[in-house]
């Protein structure tokens, strides 16, 4: 249970459901087998768990001041055997996604987000802006790693869902140094609160947060989710817009965790609208 706790299970889980949604959107306009989506979910589990893992290894003195109970500071799991699990679970990821469609498409994506995850978690994140551009990347890949199953037409069709979760994780990815800036600066990083300060932090979060919000009607415009996806997207952008208030009220803990729940409904807003879509209810 503790190491399921180390990949934080729950959002494997939901980045492997976000490569299903992407490759079963683009299965509805691109040749290939249903069948994919199986492996699509457990290897976008099992490679976001190993970042999860590898970024606790790297970070136990971080989160030994803000988040001292996880895993690793509370010790629960020492950090060779976080290490030792983290690489097990980076190996199984990559090799499953060899047997993914008829294009090399899903091991090269796949690959390519082992290297980052882990360079990520080694230096990358105490980056000026690098570490949340990284994210916002990993985040929105888990949508062209489905597309990729079905070949270069399904990465095509899941650009727009990658450009757009890209656009809303960057905005949390800010809210969230904004609110590690103390651990963060003990640590010697050199996130975007410390470097620019957090008020002209958050208004750069607040202009990724708008963008996302002004252009979640694309998917429909583009024919890709029938009205179903408006009204929940609706609720998304919502929040998303209550978590842009709290952050220039100066409450970053609140505000991430609203971008959080905004973020869950608009992926609810991809699933409902996917589905109707391709009329498989």
């Amino acid at each position: 249970m503790y190491y399921l706790e180390l990949m934080r299970y729950r959002n494997c889980a939901m980045a492997g459901l976000a490569a299903v949604i992407g490759g079963f959107i683009a299965y509805s306009a691109a040749q290939g087998q249903l069948i994919w989506l199986l492996p699509v979910f457990f290897t976008v589990f099992l490679i976001t768990g190993a970042g999860n893992a590898i970024n606790d290894y790297f970070d136990a003195g971080i989160d030994a001041i803000n988040r001292p109970d996880r895993p690793i500071p509370s010790g629960r799991i020492t950090k060779e055997s976080a290490y030792k699990f983290s690489i097990a679970l980076f190996a199984a990821g990559a090799i499953i996604s060899c047997f993914i469609g008829t294009s090399r498409f899903p091991f090269f994506i796949a690959a390519f987000n082992c290297l980052l995850l882990y360079f990520y978690a080694f230096s990358l994140k105490r980056k000026v802006f690098v570490g949340n551009l990284s994210v916002a990347y990993l985040t929105g890949s888990t949508f062209l790693f489905g597309g990729a199953a079905f070949g270069e037409k399904g990465i095509e069709i899941t650009l727009v869902l990658f450009f757009l979760s890209m656009l809303a994780t960057l905005a949390r990815e800010i809210v969230k140094a904004i609110e590690d800036i103390e651990g963060d600066r003990k640590e010697g990083a050199s996130t975007l609160p410390i470097r620019i300060g957090e008020e002209p932090s958050a208004y750069v979060a607040c202009t990724f947060g708008i963008l996302a919000v002004i252009l979640s009607p694309l998917p429909y415009l583009m024919n890709l989710f029938n009205e179903s996806y408006l009204y929940i997207v609706g609720i998304a952008d919502a929040l998303f817009i209550y978590a842009v208030v709290l952050i220039l009220k100066k409450n970053p803990s609140a505000s991430s965790k609203f971008f959080k729940i905004a973020m869950f409904f608009a992926l609810l807003a991809f699933i409902a609208g996917s589905i109707l879509k391709n009329k498989f209810l």
